[in-house]
């Protein structure tokens, strides 16, 4: 029963969904809409299982909700996945129908743009839905929307840097980013320009030779980079990268990265926090995106504005870093409770129980 399922945490819609013709396997997790319309991105990825599918959407929808409350949205969380290859010739039409799914929902959740599906996609899916935003078309040419999670993950190493280490500036940190996709090497560059040093990872040579040319990178394994002798480990790949036989190893005074679900149990944070490793929870400094792309949702869009509203996770950072020091909890446990508290409000005051 879904109901019973460990991370079903009170969803208020799941919904699974199916077309014959083009063979679509997805789902919508609808976790919470008190605070708005419920948004987050459509993830495509080759699932081994519908359960697999499920644990993972579940958990991103969660996620979103917390995401969207700490970041001040006026937005919901929920979250969509695809089973398959984004790089089969079949995901046109996965996409278009996976959007008439989306469509049904008359705005009751939005998507956009997750691994395994870009900007240029998100407009595919736009032409059968009208609550997709990330779209390519929505930015002047060149601009890729995920730059903004770009952002707010060099704002958070930033942050953490100065309130952890009393550093102003990330002239010679030593960060270790493992992931080099469309966010991890993009936060790579910015991190290089600000006179960072570089260790990276990722499982395709061509993007790892490349940051060692352009970065002047030294590079790891995937499965060791982890342990590298750096300041900061920024995890940019998939999820629950931060588990029973990985924390032991790490190093880093700081971790902050842009993957989702980083801690592979709720209680790793606590692993962390013993290790005395400043840990910047996930779904707060891989905000950005949501706070740069989203507002055509509720507002007109201003990219003057998206930038200016991803600089204030510096101080957000900030504040729970040191509220964490202060209240001797996991950073996870105080970003939560700002999460949870501004839900709470928000519901008092629609009176809604």
């Amino acid at each position: 029963m879904l109901t019973h399922h460990s991370d079903f945490d009170g969803h208020e819609r799941v919904i699974f969904c199916h077309d014959s013709q083009t063979n679509l396997r997805a789902i919508i997790a609808i976790h919470s809409t008190a605070l708005g319309p419920a948004a987050g991105g459509c993830r495509m990825y080759p699932y081994e299982s519908e359960e697999e599918a499920l644990t993972d959407v579940l958990r991103l929808s969660k996620g979103m909700t917390y995401k969207n409350s700490v970041a001040g949205l006026p937005l919901g969380g929920g979250k969509s996945v695809i089973t398959g290859n984004p790089h089969d010739t079949n995901k046109k039409s996965l996409l278009k129908s996976f959007a008439k799914h989306v469509q049904s929902l008359k705005g009751n959740y939005w998507t956009a743009v997750d691994i395994g599906v870009n900007s240029k996609d998100a407009d595919l899916m736009a032409e059968e839905c009208d609550y997709i935003f990330a779209r390519a078309s929505q930015y002047e040419d060149g601009f890729n929307p995920s730059s903004f999670t770009t952002y707010g993950g060099f704002i958070g190493i930033q942050s953490a840097v100065k309130t952890t280490m009393n550093r102003n500036d990330l002239n010679g940190i030593k960060v270790a980013v493992q992931g080099l996709g469309a966010t991890g090497f993009t936060l790579c560059k910015k991190l290089h320009e600000a006179g960072a040093q570089l260790v990276v990872s990722d499982v395709k040579n061509d993007l790892v030779n490349k940051a060692k040319i352009d970065f002047s990178a030294q590079v790891s394994s995937p499965d060791n980079i982890h342990s590298s002798d750096v300041d900061v480990f920024s995890p940019c790949a998939m999820g629950a990268g931060l588990n029973d036989k990985t924390i032991p190893e790490i190093k880093a005074k700081i971790i902050c990265g842009l993957a989702n679900n980083q801690l592979a149990e709720n209680r790793h944070g606590k692993m962390i926090k013993d290790k005395k490793i400043t840990y910047v929870p996930d779904y707060v400094v891989n905000a950005g995106g949501m706070m740069g792309a989203s507002t055509v949702i509720f507002t007109e869009p201003s990219m003057s504005n998206s930038l200016k509203n991803i600089e204030g996770l510096r101080d957000t950072i900030s504040k729970i870093i040191k509220q964490s020091q202060e209240e001797d909890k996991t950073t996870v446990e105080i970003a939560d409770k700002i999460a949870e508290e501004r839900i709470k409000y928000v519901k008092i005051s629609k009176g809604v129980k």
